[in-house]
C-alpha cells in the first residue's frame, strides 16, 4: 500500500496532501480519533464499542473504518439505533441476538478458513453472549461452530458433541449459573478453553460474580477467564488464537513445499 501511494504522488496522480491523509495512523473525527494502524499493529481493525455513543457518532467512525477497507464491527448497539445507522450504511448487517452490527469486505476468501471456534453456550439464557462472541470471531475471519444448550445439568448433550469440540482450535464456553461448564470442557480438550460467565442466575449469582468466581477457580488446565457478560472479549481471544494456529500451519506447509 506504501508503494502505491508513494508511485502515485511521483505519477502526479495523488496530490501530497492526499497521501498525507492515506498515511496517516489515525483520523480525528472531533469527538473521537478512529485507529487505521490497529490492524497492521494488532492483526484486526479497531472494533466500535456503541453502547454510550450516538447514532451520528457511529456513523462517523463506521464510515471512516469502512473507507480504508477495515472491516466494521459495532458492539452492544440496539435494534433502534442500529437502524438509524443503516439509513446511512445500508451494506451493514445487524444480529438483533449479538447486538452487533457490522460490514464485511468481500475478499472471496477467508484469511483464517482452515478449521474452527466452538462456541459453547450452557443454556439457551446465556445466548445473547455466545452470540456476541460467535458473530465476533465471525466477522474477524474465523469459521465458528456453534455448540448451544449443554450445561452440566444434562451432561450426556455435552459429551454427544465431544468429537467436534476436541477438533476445535480453541473453545469459547459461556456460562451463567454456578458457572461450571468450562471446567468440564477443560477436561476433554488439549486446547485453550476461554470462559465466559454471564449475569444469567437467581439471587446468590450475584450478576454473574458467582459463575466468574468459579471459572478463576477452575481445577482444568488451560482455561483463561473474561469479564462478565463479555462475549465480544471471548470471541476476539479465539480469534487471535485462531489466527495464530493459521500462520503457524502457513509456515509448515511452505516449509515443507
Amino acid at each position: 500500500m506504501l508503494d502505491e501511494i508513494l508511485e502515485q504522488v511521483q505519477k502526479g496522480t495523488l496530490s501530497v496532501a492526499e497521501a498525507k491523509k492515506k498515511l496517516a495512523t489515525f483520523e480525528d473525527l472531533g469527538f473521537a480519533k478512529v485507529d487505521h494502524h490497529r490492524k497492521k499493529r494488532q492483526g484486526f481493525p479497531e472494533i466500535v464499542y456503541g453502547e454510550g455513543k450516538t447514532a451520528g457518532q457511529i456513523i462517523s467512525i463506521a464510515q471512516a473504518l469502512q473507507a480504508q477497507r477495515n472491516n466494521v464491527l459495532v458492539t452492544r448497539i440496539t435494534r433502534d439505533k442500529a437502524e438509524i445507522v443503516r439509513k446511512s450504511c445500508p451494506d451493514f448487517s445487524y444480529d438483533e441476538t449479538a447486538q452487533i452490527l457490522f460490514w464485511k469486505e468481500e475478499s472471496g476468501s477467508e484469511e483464517n478458513s482452515q478449521g474452527y471456534i466452538a462456541v459453547i453456550a450452557a443454556g439457551t439464557s446465556d445466548l445473547r453472549v455466545a452470540e456476541e462472541a460467535a458473530v465476533t470471531a465471525e466477522v474477524l475471519g474465523s469459521k465458528v461452530h456453534r455448540i448451544y444448550d449443554v450445561g452440566v445439568a444434562g451432561i450426556h448433550r455435552l459429551l454427544s458433541h465431544a468429537e467436534e469440540i476436541q477438533n476445535a482450535t480453541v473453545s469459547v464456553v459461556v456460562a451463567g449459573m454456578e458457572g461450571a461448564l468450562p471446567s468440564v470442557v477443560g477436561g476433554l480438550v488439549s486446547h485453550p478453553v476461554i470462559a465466559v460467565p454471564t449475569s444469567i442466575g437467581y439471587g446468590a449469582s450475584f450478576h454473574g460474580l458467582s459463575a466468574l468466581l468459579t471459572m478463576l477457580n477452575s481445577c482444568a488446565s488451560g482455561i483463561s477467564v473474561v469479564n462478565i457478560d463479555n462475549g465480544f472479549g471471548g470471541g476476539y481471544n479465539a480469534a487471535l488464537i485462531h489466527q495464530l494456529v493459521q500462520k503457524g500451519e502457513k509456515r509448515i506447509e511452505n516449509t515443507l513445499s
